[in-house]
């Protein structure tokens, strides 16, 4: 176990594999995950916090790994008996436990609680010493443009399976969202500070748009280490290389770092990656190449080690 104390800033599936790694190296109460709260979404009624509950979930050992979201062994009839109604919104997919969470976390909301209360509560009744820290207890969203019009960004990836071209990236709120507590004394006080492999975008871009996040990151002393999410000029999960190239970005891990040049103190590219190596040292920033890709709990630890050593 490594005596560090550990902040990182998540989104989504692949955040969630590399944490498992994480959290196998670091005692528990020392690591706390700023996460990406743009995803969130009312649907049914109910406040969903998407990639909240799949880095809660997956710190506590309940994800369903083979989906990559959700709650493993749920079962669906919620759903299935919603679908008998025709109603539009069955496309996200919600198992019955895992409907728990969104029906509790709406309640309290309702009650006065913060995003930042439930988060807490939820991961405390799970047995989770990590903290879970939205990254903003304001209303945040990610919308995209389309040639069909604007779609939040989950009807965009879940409905849409990211098959319409990306004119725009709205992130509605951004301009008023504040840190949530505890999020800025998260980054100043930890020992290392990791961005985990998640769409630079719309996951981790999110989080560096709520005020004063990007100016804490450039600066603690913490040594600030990033993942690529970018391998061989693809990403390996969802419309990152997309929305890369939509926005002027070169798709690969140089490109990537370019995005995060201004706080970074190391960056871990993938062995396929090798030949960024030089272009990426030569905007200031460490590099380690290592394989970045988790197929296996092997994998993820290994990861975790060479970032946290790097």
């Amino acid at each position: 176990m490594y005596a560090l104390k550990v902040t990182a800033l998540a989104g989504g599936v692949g955040a969630a594999r590399f944490l498992t790694g994480l959290s196998r190296l670091i005692r528990e109460e020392e690591l706390s995950v700023i996460v990406n709260t743009g995803d969130d979404i009312k649907l049914f009624g109910l406040h969903i916090s998407p990639d909240v509950d799949i880095v809660t979930y997956t710190l506590a050992g309940i994800v369903d790994e083979e989906k990559g979201w959700g709650i493993k062994g749920d079962s669906f009839r919620y759903l299935d008996m919603l679908k008998r109604y025709n109603t539009s919104s069955t496309w996200f997919n919600v198992g019955d436990q895992d409907l728990a969470t969104h029906v509790y976390r709406t309640h309290r909301l309702a009650q006065g609680a913060s995003l930042s209360e439930v988060a807490r509560e939820v991961s405390h009744s799970l047995g989770l010493k990590t903290k879970i820290l939205p990254m903003s207890n304001d209303s945040f969203e990610t919308h995209i443009t389309t040639p069909r019009g604007s779609m939040h960004f989950e009807e965009y990836f879940v409905k849409d399976q990211c098959r319409d071209e990306i004119l725009n990236i709205e992130f509605r709120g951004a301009s008023s969202a504040k840190p949530a507590p505890q999020v800025l004394d998260a980054i100043l006080e930890a020992d290392r500070v990791i961005v985990c492999p998640s769409n630079p975008i719309v996951s981790i871009g999110t989080i560096l748009s709520v005020n004063g996040i990007r100016e804490t990151l450039q600066q603690t002393a913490a040594r600030v280490t990033a993942v690529s999410p970018i391998v061989a000029g693809m990403a390996l999960k969802g419309p990152a290389d997309k929305m890369l190239q939509r926005f002027g970005w070169e798709v690969s891990a140089y490109g990537v770092a370019k995005i995060y040049a201004d706080f970074l103190d190391a960056f871990v590219i993938d062995v396929k990656d090798v030949k960024e190596k030089s272009r990426i040292e030569k905007l200031g920033i460490d590099v380690l190449v290592t394989n970045t890709v988790m197929k296996s709990l092997e994998d993820k630890v290994s990861l975790a080690t060479a970032v946290l050593e790097s």
